[in-house]
């Protein structure tokens, strides 16, 4: 049991050989008929992000690249770069594919917070966000040592649990600016939830999605007014209701992502065109547009998805809880299959 834990707060990258897990949200590293997937590499932590490509027409330029000062929060699992006009948001735990817990979701929701914030000043040059993940994925979903906890929650725990994950996929959705998903590799569960929130994204075309909770006697139940809003009923009525994972091509076809490249390096050159449009536009029509999406477009999430916040995190809560979700967690942390498995 102790070679499948997560790493948590820093622990250095496994090696190459380790036998990694990549979580739900909940997402397994498991295909629908329960075959493990082939471990992924492992990129260096310290890996900056940064493109040839870089630095046209004074959108972002490495040169006026800034970090952090002193006096912002610490933060440990999720990096922020101001590029000119481009805030860069990046998951930072490449050894567990960053995955992320409870405190990966305070820091993004407050990161978010931050910048609607500091988008509300005028004098504010942020034009839009990039969020992306590095190393190998963007994100794998729950962390499993959080799932660990989650499992011996209370209902009530769980619910409150659940509120958290909501309030950091609501902050990303209403977000005052456009915010852009650099998809650099797999996201599943919740990390294919983070994705639904973004405005629009572009994903490499080897990167795989899929909301498999069902697999472990849950649903995406936080997730899916983003999801729902993003790629409709319909296609939720198979994903959901299988846990099958896709490609790229069906991630496409159904909107979740609206491009793909071959490369990263392809991936960062079409999202060099698309953020240099920004800087002809209006900051202030440019806002009022994304509101004006999201009340006609969006109208059911303009309704909620606050207005069903509640009610969903019971449902996920009460889900954690129940024999089955209860099975599932257990039969994953445990390394068999569950008990409806045929």
């Amino acid at each position: 049991m102790a070679a499948r834990h997560l790493l948590l707060f820093g622990a250095s990258a496994p090696s190459a050989r380790s036998k990694f897990i990549i979580t739900p949200t909940l997402g397994t590293a498991h295909t629908s008929l329960g075959q493990r997937l082939t471990p992924l590499r492992y990129a260096s932590p310290a890996a900056p992000l940064t493109s040839t490509v870089f630095g046209h027409n004074n959108l972002y330029s490495t040169t006026t690249t800034t970090t952090a000062s002193s006096s912002a929060p610490q933060r440990n699992f999720v990096n922020v770069e101001q590029k000119g006009h481009v805030r860069w948001v990046t998951l930072n735990r490449p050894e567990v594919h960053n995955a992320f817990n409870e405190v990966v979701i305070a820091e993004m929701t407050q990161i978010f917070r931050q910048i609607e914030t500091d988008t509300a000043d005028s004098k504010n040059e942020t034009r839009c966000v990039v969020l992306t993940g590095n190393g190998q994925s963007f994100s794998a979903g729950a962390d499993l040592n959080w799932m660990k906890k989650m499992a011996t929650y209370t209902e009530a725990e769980n619910e409150r649990d659940s509120h958290a994950l909501f309030d950091m996929m609501n902050s990303i959705y209403t977000c005052p600016v456009p915010v852009i998903g650099r998809i650099n590799g797999p996201a599943i569960g919740g990390g294919a939830g983070m994705v639904a929130a973004c405005d629009f994204s572009f994903a490499v075309s080897k990167a795989i999605f899929g909301f498999t909770e069902v697999k472990l006697g849950l649903l995406p139940a936080v997730i899916s007014p983003f999801v729902i809003n993003k790629i409709r009923p319909a296609n939720c009525s198979r994903y959901f209701l299988t846990g099958e994972r896709f490609g790229s091509d069906e991630a496409l076809r159904m909107s979740l992502i609206h491009d793909t490249a071959p490369t990263v390096e392809e991936l960062d050159k079409k999202l060099d065109t698309v953020l240099k449009e920004f800087c002809a536009n209006s900051v202030v029509a440019v806002k009022d547009c994304k509101k004006l999406i999201h009340r006609v477009g969006g109208a059911r999430l303009e309704e909620g998805p606050v207005a069903m916040k509640g009610e969903l995190c019971q449902l996920i809560a009460r889900a954690r809880v129940s024999p089955e979700g209860q099975e599932g967690l257990s039969s994953f942390l445990e390394r068999r299959s569950p008990s409806w498995r045929l």
